[in-house]
């Protein structure tokens, strides 16, 4: 899950300590957030000027309507922080790693909320260590 950090951070997160992933306009990012559980796992990452991978977040509740809008296309789901990466995990580490050179975040990277694999998943946390 993807945010820019001065719009909606990972310390934002930790403060609030839940909230609801709104403003998803894009429908394969608004897919990937329908095909989302709770309990599963997902990597927080800040886009724009730091593009790194800075912590977990837990999906704590599954998809329900946004309720910035009454359009009814459009889901949130809710997240609550889960760890924060001992260090970051940059976009450059992360394409420079042949073993995620097939990840989504390498092939597309604009899309805002995006499958990872649990292969995937583990590599970029032993990485943070």
């Amino acid at each position: 899950m993807k945010s820019e950090p001065g719009t909606y951070s990972w310390d934002d997160l930790v403060r609030d300590k839940r909230t609801h992933w709104d403003g998803v306009r894009n429908y394969q990012a608004r897919n990937n957030m329908k095909a989302m559980k709770e309990g599963d796992l997902a990597l927080f990452y800040h886009s724009v000027n730091e593009k790194a991978v800075v912590g977990v977040a837990k999906i704590v509740k599954e998809y329900y309507q946004d309720p910035s809008t009454d359009d009814e296309r459009w889901v949130v789901v809710d997240v609550a922080p889960y760890q924060q990466l001992k260090s970051s995990v940059t976009l450059d580490d992360i394409k420079n790693d042949k073993r995620l050179e097939q990840m989504v975040l390498v092939r597309n990277s604009r899309l805002s909320v995006q499958p990872v694999k649990k292969e995937e998943f583990d590599i970029i946390l032993g990485m943070s260590e």
